[in-house]
């Protein structure tokens, strides 16, 4: 079945890996284009909650399938080291078989940090430390021997291999002005909720212009969260009841891409529903 140009991000808070699983390959089955996942460690709500982690859910989903795109939407860029991530794109990139979509950015939930004892700088470092680590993949992808004289992940001599083939696309979340410029000018492609897309679209058209880029070679993808962990995410909403005329009303806001969020069996039983009507 050709790929429903709609994505769809899969809970990871208070699900078991089985639902997750099953729920991904109900999905592509039904014709959706990409699955993605959250990457926290630990839930924001009050009350200690199961969390599955992202990287080890998707990998083993991309075992399983064979079609859909996968990815973090998105990593926290404080979680992993870069280079560490590098590697860890690029097996990926071999267990999929190249349907790696890497969203990134510079990270929310500063108690899961307190938790976890890892830093969490205020947004102006994070931001820097995002722009350098997309360049260390990057250059790292190439196989290397690589050095980088970074300011945060210096690389010295540095030996990645496999190359992930083909290299992975990097989707920047951003939702402030000056995170949509360092989108549009280190990144594959930017991803923002839908309250703050339609404000930033501008600037991020205006930002790569300024970067000389054009906008036929990045992806905008729109990312719709909503509902908590275990409560349906998608009651009567568009993406069930008129998906395609919801993707064309966003695509005229100047979207690429949606991916939508789905919580609990109901979302997926109705996802699967509304894909017969495409």
């Amino acid at each position: 079945m050709p790929a429903l140009p709609i994505g769809v991000s899969l809970g990871t808070i208070g699900v078991s890996f089985d639902w997750w699983r099953d729920s991904a390959l109900r999905l592509e089955a039904a014709g959706y284009e990409g699955l993605w996942s959250w990457d926290h460690f630990t839930t924001r709500g009050t009350q200690p909650n199961r969390v599955l982690e992202a990287w080890t859910t998707l990998t083993a989903v991309a075992a399983l399938t064979s079609r859909v795109t996968l990815g973090p939407m998105v990593a926290n860029v404080m979680n992993r080291h870069p280079a560490v991530l590098a590697r860890m794109a690029a097996t990926f990139q071999e267990v999929s078989g190249g349907r790696l979509v890497l969203g990134i950015g510079i990270g929310g939930h500063p108690r899961e940090h307190r938790q976890y004892g890892i830093p969490f700088p205020e947004p102006p470092e994070r931001a820097a430390r995002l722009e350098e680590a997309i360049a260390v993949l990057r250059r790292l992808w190439t196989g290397g021997p690589v050095d980088v004289d970074g300011q945060f992940y210096p690389l010295h001599d540095a030996v990645a291999l496999p190359v992930p083939v083909p290299t992975p696309p990097i989707i920047v979340g951003a939702q402030s002005p000056g995170g949509v410029r360092l989108a549009a000018r280190a990144g594959d492609g930017w991803t923002c909720p839908p309250e703050r897309f339609v404000e930033l679209e501008p600037t991020y058209r205006a930002a790569l212009a300024e970067a000389g880029r054009s906008r036929a070679d990045v992806r905008l993808i729109v990312g719709f969260e909503g509902g908590r962990a275990g409560e349906d995410a998608l009651a009567r909403s568009p993406w069930i009841e008129a998906p395609g005329e919801e993707l064309a009303a966003w695509r005229g806001r100047g979207a690429d891409a949606v991916v939508v969020t789905a919580r609990t069996d109901a979302d997926v039983n109705g996802l699967v529903r509304a894909a017969d009507r495409w």
